[in-house]
């Protein structure tokens, strides 16, 4: 919902501003969108629907289980009533093994039960593992926090945990209350009345804890979210943190959320304590009073021996079933909750459906009239951006720090959307292609290199499973990072820890380089790939664009060291979210060190060459 406010909200922004109009068209558009994403998502129902049958299993072996725990009941009823009176020691023993034999297919049945239980809960987690990866890796795009960013795992393993404990079993107990019930009621009215009495104020203390806990429990699980994401964000920056001396204030602020949670847990603990415990001693008065009035009817000859403990225990198998449920309450509502959160958050990041293959792009990359906003904001950082580059050309891209280069560029690559205008390979708008169809034809070096656990071979494969070696040493050698990865330990083989904690920052950036180039992309975007380089990488990477180049690809350059620009034929300078100049590099760079000259500038000469004019040049930005 937050999306759907932000876009609102932007959209009436830009149509009430000069200069950055937004259609009526697009704006009604918006609100179409808006509109439709209120409709609640089915997919975590459906998941549930497609375990329909296991659940028809265990209503099955659940019923039979009820039916069987009459037998204790039944045993009393005869060894009180039959063999004591007839004193038949056959009779008893006949009665003891038809009991045992009942007891025994009764446990194996509730053995099955809890397995099949089991066994749907891993099947509703193996139907939403995919998508909720999909969430996960999807959110932070959309402006969510890393605390909510990772709720759907927790929220899918919560459903999963109930769905595998004992907790349904309730569910599926219920519907035979009645029976024992009426057992009751056929032993004697008076027992039936208590018992029923006693199953209603269960019913009424588990509601009301529900109602008093719904809060407390809701607090937790926000501020259990907010620690785990603040443990894990100090984790990935150790360094950072004990070198900057940071330590000791970052512990203050964790302590404030660690103390916030425990109160929360506190909270929702005390405001169930006494309820809970009141209804459990509720539930051992019922059951001894039930023994009372049984005792009292006997005394009164209203009922044998035989009844009374006969009673007793449909009266405890009646509300057994309550009893379950209370015990796995909590669970429940963690569930429900779990539940309703899965399903909310992927109405708001609905699944991507199925769409028509396209051709690999090899013509054209064309900017159309961008308005580009981060996940989250109000207003556009980039604004009406337009670019055309053809198949061979190679594109720097300059400016100032905050002029919006590194949201173009994720713009290009279709890892922020735009909020106007149309992003276009080959004439096809970028949200028409199958996001990992896209990722196979688009080369994207971020300016903050990050690396996954595994091999450098995996790393530069973007982990495809059968990645060809050829296609891998390729991408290195284009990159220029062939000799550096076989001085590594073991070679391409040789594991780069999380984050790629074992190389060096140089190293990174070059194993990022080979991963953007391998299989040959026809876009490329280059994030400051040159800000942990020596001179021997500028050269390896202004190679590697050249290569680029040569076989018919676009490249993308951002970069503030001139160095980067040493095979590119444009460059385009951004000032405050706007393509202020487009042109060849020549020219435009000249047109820079006109403006940027001191009142005496050093004459450049004729004979200097275009990369030796861009070396002059001063950091722009």
């Amino acid at each position: 919902m937050a999306n759907i406010v932000v876009r609102y909200n932007l959209a009436q922004w830009l149509y009430h501003h000069e200069g950055t109009g937004l259609p009526l068209c697009r704006w009604k558009k918006i609100m179409k969108q808006a509109s439709r994403n209120r409709e609640e998502s089915t997919e975590v129902q459906d998941a549930l629907k497609s375990c329909l049958p296991s659940f028809t299993g265990v209503a099955v072996f659940s019923a039979v289980v009820n039916l069987l725990a009459l037998t204790g009941s039944i045993y009393m009823l005869q060894v009180y009533d039959r063999v004591l009176s007839s004193r038949s020691i056959p009779t008893l023993i006949g009665l003891s093994l038809i009991t045992l034999a009942a007891y025994s297919l009764s446990g194996g049945l509730d053995m099955l039960r809890g397995r099949m239980l089991a066994r749907i809960g891993a099947r509703f987690d193996e139907l939403l593992s995919h998508r909720v990866f999909d969430l996960v890796a999807t959110m932070p795009l959309k402006g969510a926090k890393q605390s909510e960013s990772m709720q759907p795992i927790r929220d899918l393993d919560t459903i999963r945990g109930f769905l595998s404990s004992l907790g349904p079993t309730a569910l599926f107990d219920m519907p035979f209350m009645p029976i024992f019930l009426i057992g009751c009621f056929m032993i004697h009215p008076g027992i039936g009345v208590l018992s029923v009495v006693g199953g209603v104020v269960i019913i009424f203390l588990t509601l009301y804890t529900d109602a008093k806990s719904k809060g407390p429990s809701f607090e937790v699980t926000k501020s259990g979210a907010e620690r785990h994401a603040m443990a894990e964000t100090s984790r990935r920056n150790a360094e950072a943190i004990r070198a900057n001396g940071m330590l000791g204030f970052l512990a203050k602020r964790y302590d404030e959320v660690h103390v916030r949670h425990v109160n929360d847990g506190l909270l929702a603990s005390e405001s169930s304590a006494g309820i809970s415990a009141f209804a459990k001693v509720f539930r051992m008065v019922i059951q001894s009073a039930v023994l009372g009035l049984g005792a009292y009817y006997v005394i009164q000859g209203q009922m044998s021996g035989g009844l009374m403990i006969a009673g007793s225990i449909l009266m405890s198998r009646a509300l057994a079933p309550i009893e379950i449920a209370v015990a796995h309450w909590k669970g429940f509502t963690a569930s429900r909750q779990a539940y309703r959160r899965l399903q909310h958050i992927m109405t708001l990041v609905p699944a991507q459906g199925q769409r028509m293959p396209l051709p690999a792009p090899k013509a054209a990359l064309s900017v159309e009239d961008v308005f580009v906003g981060a996940p989250g904001a109000s207003l556009p950082i980039v604004q009406s951006a337009s670019l055309r580059l053809q198949a061979g050309q190679g594109l720097g891209l300059i400016g100032p720090s905050a002029s919006g280069k590194s949201t173009l560029a994720r713009a290009l690559v279709g890892v922020w959307p735009t909020l106007r205008g149309e992003i276009r390979l080959d004439g096809a708008a970028l949200d028409q292609w199958e996001p990992d169809s896209l990722g196979r034809h688009v080369g994207y070096l971020p300016q903050d290199v990050e690396l996954f656990e595994g091999t450098v071979a995996e790393n530069i494969a973007r982990f495809q499973p059968n990645a060809k070696p050829d296609d891998v040493i390729a991408a290195a050698q284009t990159a220029g990072a062939h000799e550096l990865i076989l001085n590594l330990p073991d070679g391409y083989d040789t594991r780069i820890g999380e984050g790629g904690a074992s190389l060096s920052g140089g190293q990174r950036q070059r194993v990022a380089l080979a991963r953007a180039l391998y299989g040959n992309p026809f876009l490329i975007v280059l994030d400051e790939p040159n800000a942990s380089l020596d001179g021997a990488g500028d050269e390896a990477l202004n190679q590697a664009i050249l290569a680029v180049r040569k076989r018919g690809g676009v490249v993308v350059v951002i970069t503030h060291r001139p160095a980067a620009l040493g095979q590119v034929d444009q460059v385009a300078i951004m000032e405050e979210g706007r393509i202020k100049a487009v042109g060849p590099r020549d020219e435009v760079l000249q047109s820079v060190m006109k403006r940027n000259a001191t009142p005496a500038p050093a004459p450049v000469r004729p004979q200097q060459a275009p990369a030796a004019q861009a070396a002059n040049l001063r950091e722009v930005g």
